[in-house]
């Protein structure tokens, strides 16, 4: 399939539609700034490539990568180190090449890579089971606020104002026909005393996330007493990272926890989508959204890897799924 760019006539149409004079009015967000003045062509017509090369690598070293300064933005973004054996083992034939999962006799590579980071993000996290898996941080904590509406049938969901904001806009986003209540902080962390008395029998949820966004660590076992004392899950967004040293959640009685999984050994790649990490217990299990690989045998009685559950709405009717997202 040939790349076919809009003609003069097709760009008027699109810009007349969506009420604008010009394409730079859609960069107007952008600083003034940040935008590369010049009255001269950047590449000049007919060079070599070596000098479209030479021209283009010049223009970027006017860029400041995240590698080459300290810097103290993020927000769930953040360059860590990668090993090389990363980059290696994605790129062997087993993994990369690997057909869909859907026909488990063309596809063990992908399928035991699968297993084994159900296993690890499960251990990780406290969990029995890990799902394969979501679009990113956000998304994740999103669908284990949906999956606690299904488990519970209530329709009220208490979120700490110490989570990540733009976690907090996707859950507002997804799930606006329910009543969700922000919970302040008090030095740093959720207020156990706003959680008290915003808990009730009506409460599906309590959400919280640690270390929080301002990095401090959350009481867990206590906010996990206050949710489950109303029959309300407890759901915690974690740093896998972090869970190298801190407790896991399913130590203290998270119900269900999540996370991003960028810092495990993807690039920062100009802010995501990365990956949304997706664990909980056992009872949960067929309840939850996305896939689980499991063991089985073949007919010779061999080990194999194929997928177990599938509750997305390619498998089955769409009003029976549990999410559209995998």
């Amino acid at each position: 399939m040939q790349f076919s760019p809009n003609t003069p006539k097709e760009k008027e149409e699109i810009l007349s539609q969506i009420g604008i004079k010009n394409f730079e009015e859609l960069l107007s967000s952008i600083p003034k700034s940040a935008f590369y003045e010049s009255k001269k062509r950047v590449l000049k017509k007919g060079i070599s490539e070596m000098e479209v090369v030479q021209n283009l690598q010049a223009l970027s070293e006017k860029n400041h990568p995240a590698n080459g300064r300290p810097f103290f933005l993020g927000a769930g973004a953040y360059r860590h180190f990668i090993p090389a054996a990363v980059g290696a083992l994605i790129s062997r034939g087993e993994f990369l090449t690997a057909y869909t999962p859907y026909q488990p006799e063309a596809s063990q590579g992908t399928l035991q890579a699968t297993y084994e980071f159900q296993t690890m993000i499960a251990e990780l996290y406290g969990m029995d089971l890990a799902n394969a898996s979501l679009y990113d941080g956000a998304t994740a904590l999103v669908e284990a606020a949906l999956l606690s509406v299904r488990e519970t049938g209530r329709k009220k969901i208490l979120i700490s104002n110490a989570v990540h904001p733009e976690y907090r806009k996707t859950l507002k986003t997804y799930c606006k026909d329910l009543e969700i209540v922000e919970i302040p902080w008090e030095n740093g962390c959720t207020s156990l005393t706003a959680v008290e008395k915003e808990m009730h029998e009506n409460c599906a949820s309590l959400i919280v996330q640690t270390p929080n966004f301002f990095g401090c660590m959350e009481e867990g076992a206590a906010l996990s007493e206050l949710a489950h004392k109303k029959g309300a899950l407890f759901i915690v967004s974690s740093n896998p990272i972090a869970l190298g040293l801190m407790a896991a959640p399913g130590g203290y009685g998270a119900d269900i926890a999540v996370g991003e999984g960028q810092p495990l050994g993807i690039p920062m790649g100009y802010g995501g989508p990365y990956l949304g990490l997706f664990s909980c217990k056992e009872k949960y299990m067929r309840k939850i959204p996305g896939r689980i690989v499991g063991i089985t045998q073949d007919r010779e009685g061999k080990k194999g890897f194929v997928l177990t559950l599938q509750t997305r709405e390619q498998h089955i009717r769409r009003e029976k799924a549990t999410s559209n997202i995998c």
